[in-house]
C-alpha cells in the first residue's frame, strides 16, 4: 500500500534534515515506518496474504538495517528518531 503524496510530504517536512532532503536515512526510516504501520492492520483481516507478509518482512529488515546504521553513525539523531516514531519502547 502506497502513502498518499500529501501525507509522503508532512512525513518527509517533519524528518528532513536540510530544504531539499528527500533521501537521508531519517526520512527513509519514518517513511517505511509508515507504511508498516499502514500493513500492519491488513493482516488481521487477510491471514493468509503471504505476498504482502514478505513484503512487510522487507520493509521490516530494511528499516532494522538503517536504524542499526544510524545507531552507529549518529547516535544522537537516533535516539531522537526511535522516540519520534514510538520505535523500541
Amino acid at each position: 500500500m502506497a502513502l498518499a503524496k500529501t501525507k509522503k510530504k508532512e512525513i518527509i517536512s517533519r524528518n528532513k534534515k536540510t530544504k531539499n532532503d528527500t533521501g537521508s536515512s531519517e526520512v527513509q526510516i519514518a517513511l517505511l515506518t509508515e507504511r508498516i504501520n499502514g500493513l500492519s492492520p491488513h493482516f488481521g483481516k487477510h491471514v493468509k496474504d503471504h505476498h504482502s507478509r514478505y513484503g512487510l518482512i522487507k520493509m521490516v529488515s530494511r528499516r532494522k538495517r538503517l536504524l542499526a546504521y544510524l545507531k552507529r553513525e549518529d547516535p544522537e539523531k537516533y535516539q531522537k528518531l526511535i522516540a519520534s516514531l514510538d520505535l523500541r519502547k
